[in-house]
């Protein structure tokens, strides 16, 4: 059966449309199933501009259904991708507002930061959901300890929630080395690893002066925080915003 979106005989008025060529501004035609074009006057190759592509971010058959998927369409769902990983992280927690709230303000701050050191914004976002996810799983096995031991448990968590959402090997085995010493940076990390930690540090200062009682406790808080180090230029950027909006 043919996915009814693609199928010709469903297809309404507009259907096949017209747009310029954003190279030379002559026109090119489009059927809505086409991922891509070229345009006839310049050689110019660009997606489709009407086309949805959201199917494609969890699909497994996108690729027979789309066809070659050009290079802008893998980056797209890949990035898309994130949103199902971010549905999975809530109703893995459940309940437990308080830890779905903070991944979603680290996977925001990372965001932020991967856009201006230019990382992998799937990667990145897709960690920055998962990075706590094993605490549930140390709660269990160890009780008032869970802080300690969620880098063990989290990986063998994120691996089973991302194989079910049909992740690529490789990304199963990137996110899933970050989360298991998301805490402990190295001399090797990689740039996703840095924006993680840098977002997940950002917060957890955030919480912190949050949580402070009087405001000699904030602001022996903030100065104390002040000389933490943090991975990426980005990072210190916005950890220093956020202290001055802290203080």
């Amino acid at each position: 059966m043919k996915c009814p979106g693609q199928d010709s005989r469903f297809w309404k008025p507009g259907d096949i449309f017209e747009t310029r060529c954003p190279e030379c501004g002559a026109e090119v035609e489009f059927f809505k199933d086409d991922t891509a074009r070229r345009c006839p006057h310049c050689g110019h190759r660009f997606v489709n501009p009407k086309m949805d592509f959201g199917c494609a971010a969890y699909c497994p058959y996108a690729e027979q259904c789309l066809g070659d998927m050009p290079a802008e369409l893998a980056a797209e769902r890949e990035e898309l991708f994130k949103d199902r990983v971010a549905v999975a992280m809530k109703r893995y927690f459940k309940k437990d507002f308080r830890r779905i709230g903070h991944a979603g303000r680290v996977a925001r701050y990372a965001e932020e930061i991967g856009k201006e050191e230019k990382g992998n914004l799937g990667l990145i976002l897709t960690t920055a959901y998962l990075h706590d996810i094993g605490l549930h799983e140390a709660e269990r096995l160890h009780p008032g300890q869970a802080d300690r031991y969620h880098e063990e448990t989290g990986p063998a968590v994120a691996r089973e929630i991302l194989q079910g959402l049909g992740a690529k090997p490789e990304l199963v085995e990137e996110v899933t080395n970050i989360i298991g010493r998301h805490h402990h940076p190295g001399p090797d990390d990689s740039l996703s690893f840095k924006i993680v930690f840098d977002a997940d540090r950002i917060v957890n200062m955030e919480e912190a002066i949050k949580a402070a009682e009087t405001e000699e406790q904030r602001a022996a808080l903030i100065q104390r925080i002040r000389g933490k180090p943090f991975l990426t230029l980005a990072g210190q950027e916005v950890a220093r915003r956020v202290l001055r909006e802290g203080e």
